[in-house]
């Protein structure tokens, strides 16, 4: 008789093997259609998505991120990057082709630029916040990618919301003196402005062809109203509003307006100082003449009482020739003012501050340079921290304004405003004021 296995269920012995389910390819996911969850238009309900809303933040992040970009490689063209002592960012190689000397005139240059580069910047998060929620269902496009072209066209929007939110996030917790983030926040933003705005290049040329196909066609107003393929974040199952799409637009408006209220004032200065609340706090000397924001302080630098006291000498160095100058000295010189501000790459900036000392220009002439000063390398005794050494241009040097100051509105400048001596040049960033200064070594660049 045959042996037969038995295959009755729950029996022992019992061998009956199902057909293993075949896993489906590649080309099977394609073939039927998205998968539950993200990729399906119908999971995105907000009626408020669509060409309309999208096209206007577009517009405004497109007229504000250009502005900001451009006012940002300002901001890197002051500190006079292609001096040797003033680079933050090495290896940056052709990225640098449009650096030119920083001027010192209008003398509120940079508090002007980087004070619109940094409010421009905490305005528009919400603006940025409202339209990568308004797009979200085009990061989830099915298939992931259709084609090569599609493929880099995918990765340009990759990098261009990374960019631009690695942009803003680096910039805020540099406005507020959180370095949180590995390595130096100057190569980190240089590089990060230069990745986003690469790919926000490539990401409207990949456009440049639809938005001709829709001119040709006669689509001139379609397209000012919204891109063509902004269509497709038109949810197919809509859920009951709950504003509307203006509404949401005020809305977003409303928290713009708020955070440049609670902003703008640590860069425009006078009555609206006080309404800046989300600048730097903890770091006002108090009232006086030394009453002004400070970022780093002495002992925080280590700044030691010794190096500040009366066995302090200024050196001051040129081919060939130099001097060594007590502080008793160094006043004893022709003494001039200049009304100056401080402003720093983190938005904030001082009124006009009454400061008193000498010239470079006469300094460098000590050092035998009686015709057009050059360029001037400062050291400080400051031992921690960046920024302990600055270079100045010869342009720098040779403005009348430009002063190794001693007093600060009539009275000596604190420890932590850099007594006994410190740089002041106008439209210069505030990290190349150097504070704690003890030698200067003019026609030198290193």
């Amino acid at each position: 008789m045959e042996d037969r296995q038995s295959t009755a269920p729950g029996r022992t012995g019992s061998t009956l093997r199902r057909p293993a389910r075949r896993r489906p390819s590649l080309p099977d996911l394609l073939r039927d259609g998205p998968p539950a969850g993200p990729t399906r238009r119908g999971f995105w309900r907000s009626p408020l998505r669509g060409p309309w809303l999208t096209s206007v933040l577009g517009a405004v992040l497109l007229v504000g991120i250009t502005l900001m970009f451009v006012t940002g490689l300002l901001s890197y063209a002051a500190y006079n990057p292609d001096l040797g002592a003033n680079d933050r960012t090495p290896d940056r190689g052709w990225l640098g082709f449009y650096l030119f000397s920083w001027p010192t005139h209008p003398y509120w240059l940079y508090r002007l630029t980087q004070g619109v580069h940094v409010t421009l910047g905490i305005v528009l998060i919400p603006v940025l916040l409202a339209k990568l929620w308004s797009v979200v269902p085009k990061l989830f496009t099915w298939p992931p990618v259709r084609s090569a072209g599609h493929a880099l066209e995918r990765l340009s929007v990759l990098l261009l919301v990374g960019g631009v939110l690695f942009e803003f996030a680096t910039g805020v917790l540099n406005i507020q003196l959180d370095y949180i983030f590995p390595g130096s926040f100057y190569p980190l933003h240089f590089y990060g402005a230069w990745i986003f705005i690469g790919a926000f290049v490539v990401h409207v040329a990949f456009r440049i062809p639809l938005t001709v196909r829709m001119l040709r066609g006669g689509g001139l107003r379609a397209e000012l109203r919204g891109p063509a393929d902004a269509a497709e974040l038109v949810t197919p199952r809509p859920a009951a509003p709950t504003m509307s799409r203006r509404g949401a637009l005020g809305m977003v408006g409303a928290g713009s307006l708020v955070l440049l209220v609670v902003t703008a004032g640590q860069s425009i200065g006078g009555v609206l100082r006080s309404t800046a609340l989300l600048a730097p706090r903890g770091q006002n000397p108090g009232p006086g003449p030394n009453g002004f924001q400070i970022n780093k302080t002495a002992a925080s630098v280590g700044i030691r009482p010794r190096d500040v006291g009366p066995g302090w000498r200024l050196v001051v160095r040129g081919p060939g020739r130099e001097r060594v100058l007590t502080r008793a000295q160094v006043l004893a010189l022709p003494q001039h003012t200049a009304a100056l501000p401080i402003a720093c790459v983190e938005g904030w900036s001082t009124e006009d501050q009454e400061w008193s000392g000498v010239r470079l220009a006469d300094l460098a002439a000590l050092v035998g340079f009686t015709g057009a000063a050059p360029g001037v390398f400062v050291q400080s005794v400051q031992r921690a921290g960046s920024f302990r050494s600055t270079t100045l241009r010869d342009n720098q040097v040779r403005d009348p304004r430009s002063l190794l100051a001693l007093r600060v509105n009539g009275a000596d400048l604190s420890p932590d405003h850099g007594y006994p001596a410190r740089i002041i040049v106008p439209a210069n960033p505030g990290v190349h004021n150097t504070k704690w200064v003890t030698r200067l070594t003019f026609g030198e660049q290193t």
